[in-house]
């Protein structure tokens, strides 16, 4: 459904809870969230109205409320609920002050920080896990199931709206399938995707986005912290899980946050891949081909440090000449240059440019990206496709023969992080951020 407008969130609350809202804006972001200015009783009443995603959805929002409300009623610092809005189908939270980042952060102060996230984390873990299951929060069936529970949760909702072949992906959970990682029986209350917090002042103020919220392995909690960490440097990860084991009493099981790490890794794929394909209007399609092809890096490069392979490098191709190249770049010069004081018009104009500058990279380049993919094909199956299409077909069909026995591992890598690396190369002109590529820390 599309989001709701800023006229129809001030309207909601104050009907709903009696407020007097002084300005609503809503966050130029993938999610429908809304900052409000607002009072209640004279005093001030700022508040933050989260709501459904719209393209995809691991757990539906209210699954996330009751996970965050059983950590409030714990004490776990998290923005508090003020109620839900069944009109909007979100959730009204504290505005919490401070920022996510360590932007400008001396790292004396960023070390105290993570430390006391740390230190939330451990706490989160102790805690007991009835009122969870009570509260019918996502689990496996049994505590051994703890540790594949979440990735297989996510296999399921990538396979009911796959209509498309995705050799990557069948390749992906075909070597999970066969190495998944073992919980031995933690089972505990977990966060899933973190390293999403708010600090002020030199301290950890709250902790944020619990939508992946559920009982489970507390690995993974310790595996998806990693990826994150190429965006905010939060530490050396062999310190920070000794500090852990040191705050929780829990021993670290690097071989089990080895493979959460590379479930975490095509979480993206699983989440977004259907919505790149069948993008929505509230789609923002740049942005989640941006996530994808950067963890699916992530994810080459895991199985390739597991299975202690070198990776390969790939040509960047020169650009093609074409009629069409005067219109691709006064298109995106065009858009470079539209402005509006409209703030969600200005939002939309900047996800149509990196749209443009996408497509007229790949008008230079993806030809003959393709034709070198097709080449790589025919390397590891012996057969060389006609088409793009027809390769992703073949090269499907080839990945699920292997999948039970994965004789030829080490050949998908390396033709699968060629791959991937090609995907990459189009997003835009070379030297834009949406090109980049930061590795995880590695293991070793």
């Amino acid at each position: 459904m599309p989001f709701a407008t800023v006229a129809e969130v001030k309207s909601v609350l104050e009907n709903r809870m009696g407020l007097k809202v002084h300005n609503v804006v809503r966050q130029t972001r993938w999610r429908p969230t809304w900052f409000v200015q607002a009072e209640r009783d004279g005093a001030p009443f700022n508040v933050v109205v989260r709501g459904e995603r719209a393209d995809t959805q691991v757990f539906p929002l209210r699954h996330e409320v009751k996970f965050h409300q059983i950590l409030q009623d714990n004490g776990i610092p998290v923005p508090k609920i003020h109620g839900y809005l069944d009109e909007l189908d979100a959730v009204v939270l504290d505005m919490v002050p401070g920022k996510p980042d360590f932007g400008g952060v001396a790292d004396a102060d960023r070390h105290v920080i993570v430390d006391e996230y740390l230190q939330v984390m451990a706490r989160i873990h102790k805690l007991d896990k009835k009122p969870f299951i009570d509260a019918g929060i996502f689990r496996g069936p049994t505590p051994q199931d703890s540790s594949t529970v979440g990735h297989w949760h996510m296999e399921k909702l990538f396979r009911d709206k796959k209509r498309w072949p995705d050799p990557f992906m069948e390749f992906c959970l075909g070597w999970l399938h066969r190495n998944p990682p073992q919980s031995r029986g933690r089972e505990t209350p977990v966060i899933w995707d973190t390293g999403q917090f708010h600090h002020h002042n030199g301290h950890l103020v709250t902790i944020l986005d619990l939508e992946f919220g559920h009982v489970g392995d507390p690995m993974m909690d310790l595996a998806i912290w990693r990826m994150r960490d190429t965006l905010i440097p939060f530490g050396d990860f062999k310190k920070l899980y000794a500090r852990y084991e040191e705050l929780s009493g829990i021993e670290v099981d690097i071989e089990a946050i080895k493979r959460h790490h590379f479930g975490g890794c095509i979480g993206n794929q699983l989440m977004f891949g259907p919505a790149v394909m069948e993008p929505i209007p509230e789609t923002d399609l740049m942005n989640n081909m941006q996530w994808d092809s950067e963890t699916n890096l992530h994810a080459t490069e895991a199985l390739a440090e597991f299975l202690d392979i070198e990776l390969p490098t790939v040509e960047m191709p020169e650009p093609r000449r074409t009629r069409q190249d005067k219109a691709f770049t006064h298109m995106v010069s065009s858009l470079k240059n539209a402005n509006s004081e409209d703030y969600l018009l200005q939002h939309d104009l900047r996800l149509v440019f990196r749209m443009a500058r996408h497509l007229k990279r790949a008008n230079e380049i993806g030809d003959a990206l393709a034709v070198a993919d097709l080449d790589d094909i025919h390397k590891v199956t012996g057969k060389r496709p006609a088409s793009w299409s027809e390769g992703d077909e073949q090269l499907e069909q080839f990945v699920l023969a292997d999948a039970k026995t994965g004789k030829y591992d080490e050949q998908l890598v390396w033709l699968f992080h060629r791959r991937n690396l090609r995907v990459h190369m189009q997003l835009g002109p070379e030297g834009s951020s949406m090109v980049k590529h930061y590795q995880t820390q590695r293991f070793d």
